[in-house]
């Protein structure tokens, strides 16, 4: 009888690939390129963390042939910039880090916050896959561990029968755990971080007396946190709690040219991911990103004032309008891509006050008006189209 094969095991595509694993090529000639001092447990040195979190500025690194490893690596890499904020920001989550202080990230809803955590925790662990997502519904367990019911009625509790978190495995292996959306947790749940960033343990008690009663946290150990700025209040973080992170408040994008460029490249991105061209003309992507700023800001670029929209008109959103935009080109022929630009906005927009159409009506009867008498074929052609905001 002939021995049985087993059928190889065919990848399967995914819609998001980590990190880790989008950046393996970077993260291996970094750390190859910088051989520094590093804080124990990290793969990379925090200037190279930096560097791959930044880019390089256009600039090619040189791998020291000393370094390379038969040709596996690149002799010559530019890595390019991921994140579109200040440096010395990256460049403070780091030391942060370094310090093996909890890093929290404090801003508006899309802007980038969780991007931020997961590139540093790749650079810093190798993997931004030990995270927690925080919800009204997240339990303690989420942050210390739960049981294998089925091992525990059979074995009762044994160290086989626990089920670690995410952030216990982090202690173990002397990782980055991120924590999203911190403030959506109930006070109670948030409270089991204090002990876990203070004594840098979290203690058993089923398995009290093995050496599985405690688990220490190894060197490298450290939490990344996220939290919006629009749930203050929801679970407001006690004091004792803040005072064990390191906040940092991350910023809308304040350059008109590099948010155009991350809109383009993001949705480009997208749109390619569902097997289309992208098709938005770079007139049309400009007009999109200056609503968003606009509505945003509360003033215009020419100075004039905006009533903002109770909604948050981000960068990550204006990313989402620019995609739909792509994706409606692509499958429906014909289609004015501009024509639709108005209707997306609106879906944009309405999400949480009723108010804001009101709001965003307003803003064409202002700048989208103004701009039209000024002699703007494309904002004239907007200013047209305002009978589809109805």
């Amino acid at each position: 009888m002939p021995p049985t094969t087993e059928p190889a095991t065919i990848p399967q595509p995914r819609q998001i690939v980590p990190a880790e694993e989008r950046y393996a090529a970077e993260l291996a000639f970094l750390a190859a390129h910088d051989d520094g001092p590093r804080p124990p447990g990290w793969a990379l040195t925090p200037a190279a963390v930096v560097t791959f979190v930044c880019g390089s500025g256009g600039e090619a690194l040189t791998l020291p042939p000393r370094r390379r490893k038969d040709g596996e690596l690149p002799a010559k890499l530019v890595v390019a910039p991921k994140f579109v904020g200040e440096r010395a920001l990256v460049e403070r989550c780091v030391v942060t880090l370094a310090g093996e202080r909890g890093l929290l990230l404090v801003g508006e809803p899309g802007t980038a916050k969780s991007m931020l955590s997961e590139l540093l925790a790749a650079a810093v662990s190798g993997t931004g896959e030990l995270t927690v997502q925080g919800t009204a519904g997240t339990t303690e367990d989420a942050f210390r561990y739960g049981w294998n019911y089925a091992l525990l009625l059979a074995q009762g509790p044994t160290p086989q029968a626990l089920v670690a978190s995410p952030v216990m495995t982090a202690m173990r292996t002397g990782r980055v755990a991120r924590i999203e959306e911190i403030t959506r947790c109930l006070p109670e749940v948030q409270d089991a971080l204090v002990s876990i960033l203070s004594d840098r343990r979290i203690s058993v008690p089923e398995l009290a007396g093995s050496a599985d009663g405690t688990v220490a946290a190894a060197p490298g150990f450290t939490v990344i946190g996220t939290a919006n700025l629009r749930d203050r209040g929801v679970s407001e973080m006690s004091a004792a709690l803040k005072r064990r992170f390191n906040f940092e408040t991350v910023q809308p994008i304040a350059d008109a040219g590099a948010e155009m460029s991350l809109v383009r490249d993001r949705a480009t991105a997208a749109v390619q991911r569902a097997g289309a061209a992208f098709g938005v003309d770079d007139a049309v992507l400009d007009v999109l990103v200056t609503v968003f700023r606009d509505l945003r800001t509360g003033r215009s670029a020419e100075g004039w004032d905006v009533e903002r929209p109770g909604t948050v008109m981000s960068t990550a959103e204006a990313v989402h309008v620019a995609s739909s935009l792509g994706l409606a080109s692509a499958y429906f022929a014909g289609s004015d891509v501009l024509d639709l630009v108005p209707g997306h906005l609106l879906g944009a927009v309405h999400k949480d006050d009723p108010a804001d159409h009101g709001r965003l009506l307003g803003y064409w009867d202002g700048p989208v008006r103004r701009r039209a008498e000024d002699g703007s074929a494309m904002w004239r052609r907007l200013w047209d189209l305002r009978e589809n905001l109805r």
